[in-house]
């Protein structure tokens, strides 16, 4: 029997954070982990995924390079070698969430699966763990659609595709969500024919003006994108696999080499006996108030398993929440508005507080600003113009969301984040002095543009020429 104060379910992004700041504060703290330290996002998510983007960056460059006067062939892509690094680049984070280190921060670590055999305990392993509070993080993973045939054919997800060694030939993608898309176009860039396949429109959750642009470029570079498309059926063929979809009432076969699963995710709470611990959960995830308490008010939830927004910071903020509540019994809330998420394709997408839908939707009086990456003198010399920067703009200028599609934009939405967060107008962004030439100043002049049309009006013309008559 082990008694500690905190046990956390789960070594991902939330329960490394939690762990980490439970001891460092001085509470006994056990982590149960049966599979990876890590988690999804260094194993199966967000590192690799980058890490492979990166390469299929490095290898698209060639095209662009006539731009600038700069020509040479196509590049070689050794895909053993692309594999390489993105397993080095995990390798180079492992330690940091390994077993070792966090037993030397003295944590408690047990490498097994854990169930709750009643409200208050936990099995894992051989161990029985009773803790004052307990938290689960388990994540989430890939989603398998109800596809007929599936179960009898070789599929990859994000938990199987960093494994290959041997380039796809043609790659197709169920689903045209952020993982889709990111991973369609990565491979694409390394030399693999990619169809992506998704029922609805890609990249849903993102304004439409914005996804246009991402569309836009990922057709122009070659990827072929089929939207309201249902997939029937998938079984074996001479080139891999073969998918019979359904468009506008018309079937049609796609034949492929490699099938991806990105269809989105569900929660990892399998196993874990959750009608013991009194706990309430959904089919999207484990149900939780605003302090992340669930049902059993000394049990708590993080990150994906909760079926909220599923992004590793995320579970870092929501660690910072739980630490509060759980170790200070401090009523400590989330706060969703300013909440950012970026779509890392080539232009990244990215995206904090309201966006222009959800402002209309709610109702709220509001005003939106745009400026085109066309008018940045930074993009002009990049030769990487496509894009633009929306704002939504409240009562007395205060900022209520950002959206920016183009190059480098999951770099500058932080500012946004910071300004919705501290409760900052337009103002305050327009005041900002904005290094010359950046990318950041299309902050600074769609800040600026909320005053346009009242700083050159015919009354301050007006004044200016009265004032004149005054020497």
């Amino acid at each position: 029997m082990i008694k500690t104060d905190i046990c956390i379910i789960g070594a991902g992004s939330a329960g490394l954070s939690i762990a980490a700041g439970a001891v460092q504060m001085g509470a006994d703290t056990v982590l149960v982990e049966s599979g990876k330290m890590g988690g999804d996002c260094l194993n199966y998510g967000c590192v690799p995924s980058k890490a492979l983007l990166t390469a299929g960056k490095a290898a698209r460059q060639w095209v662009k390079a006539k731009d600038f006067g700069v020509n040479y062939q196509a590049p070689k892509v050794d895909f053993q070698a692309v594999h390489d690094h993105v397993k080095d680049v995990i390798a180079e984070i492992e330690p940091h969430d390994s077993v070792e280190r966090f037993e030397s921060l003295g944590v408690k670590v047990v490498q097994a699966r854990g169930e709750f055999i009643d409200t208050k305990t936990l099995q894992a392993g051989d161990q029985t763990i009773q803790a004052r509070r307990f938290v689960i993080a388990t994540g989430s993973r890939a989603m398998v659609p109800p596809i007929q045939g599936l179960e009898d054919i070789d599929y990859l997800t994000n938990e199987s595709i960093f494994d290959l060694t041997d380039l796809p030939k043609e790659l197709i993608v169920v689903g045209g969500g952020p993982i889709g898309c990111e991973l369609g176009q990565a491979f694409h860039n390394l030399g693999s024919k990619v169809t992506i396949v998704e029922m609805a429109t890609i990249m849903p959750k993102d304004d439409p003006d914005l996804v246009a642009v991402v569309k836009g470029r990922l057709i122009d570079d070659g990827l072929a994108i089929m939207e309201n498309t249902k997939v029937l059926s998938a079984k074996k063929s001479i080139s891999g696999i073969s998918l019979t979809v359904e468009k506008d009432g018309q079937e049609k076969e796609l034949n492929g080499s490699h099938l991806l699963l990105a269809a989105g995710r569900t929660p990892n709470i399998e196993g874990l006996n959750l009608e013991a611990a009194g706990i309430d959960y959904e089919r999207s995830g484990i149900t939780v108030d605003q302090r992340l308490r669930t049902s059993n008010k000394k049990i708590f939830a993080a990150g994906d398993v909760t079926g909220g927004f599923q992004f590793t910071h995320m579970a870092a903020y929501d660690a910072g929440i739980i630490i509060r509540n759980a170790l200070f019994r401090l009523p400590a809330k989330v706060s969703y508005t300013s909440v950012p998420w970026v779509t890392y394709t080539d232009p990244e997408l990215a995206q904090v507080g309201l966006s222009e839908v959800d402002a209309k939707k709610s109702g709220r009086e509001h005003r939106i600003l745009t400026w085109s990456y066309a008018d940045n003198d930074r993009a002009r010399a990049e030769r990487r113009t496509e894009g633009l920067i929306k704002v939504v703009v409240g009562k007395k200028g205060k900022i209520m969301g950002a959206s920016i599609v183009g190059l480098q934009a999951g770099e500058l939405i932080l500012p946004w984040g910071l300004a919705i967060s501290k409760g900052l107008r337009i103002g305050d962004m327009a005041n900002v002095i904005a290094p010359y030439p950046t990318l950041s100043e299309v902050s600074k002049r769609v800040a600026g543009s909320y005053y346009t049309e009242s700083l050159f009006s015919d009354r301050v013309k007006m004044i200016v020429r009265f004032l004149a008559k005054f020497g």
